[in-house]
């Protein structure tokens, strides 16, 4: 009850897990495009009133835990951070200028569930995340 926030007519804590993929699962997110995303999804949700409260980039998926005012739809931002993450890869690391129709870097959809008194399970998970999808890789190569 203590992160409570608020607008002008309304007192908030909306708390989402979410979770979105490369196209094709790609693992793409290496080195410095994954250090430059970071940056760059932190300005996007800053753009809609909302913020970041704990996230981390695996080489073929993204793990967010966000904070989202009630005025603003989870689509709406979520698709907002899709959208403009892809221009911003696509000029910068693409080199190319102008969008053309078919080109896409993350998948359609995404997960997302909302987090109520479990936050600091849900911050652990996404802390853990690596560690635990090695240590499932680790052990499907010794089956």
């Amino acid at each position: 009850m203590n992160n409570i926030q608020s607008l002008s007519h309304s007192r908030w804590d909306c708390k989402y897990h979410v979770v979105w993929i490369p196209k094709c699962r790609r693992k793409s997110l290496y080195g410095h495009l994954r250090q430059h995303l970071g940056e760059v999804f932190h300005d996007l949700v800053r753009q809609k009133e909302s913020r970041i409260l704990e996230g981390h980039m695996q080489p073929d998926h993204v793990h967010m835990l966000i904070s989202i005012p009630p005025k603003y739809a989870v689509s709406q931002v979520i698709g907002y951070i899709k959208g403009k993450s892809a221009i911003h890869i696509a000029r910068t690391y693409l080199g190319q200028r102008k969008n053309y129709g078919g080109m896409s870097f993350w998948a359609r959809g995404y997960f997302v569930s909302t987090v109520g008194a479990d936050e600091d399970v849900v911050r652990a998970y996404i802390r853990d995340q690596e560690k635990e999808d090695k240590r499932v890789e680790q052990l499907t190569l010794f089956k």
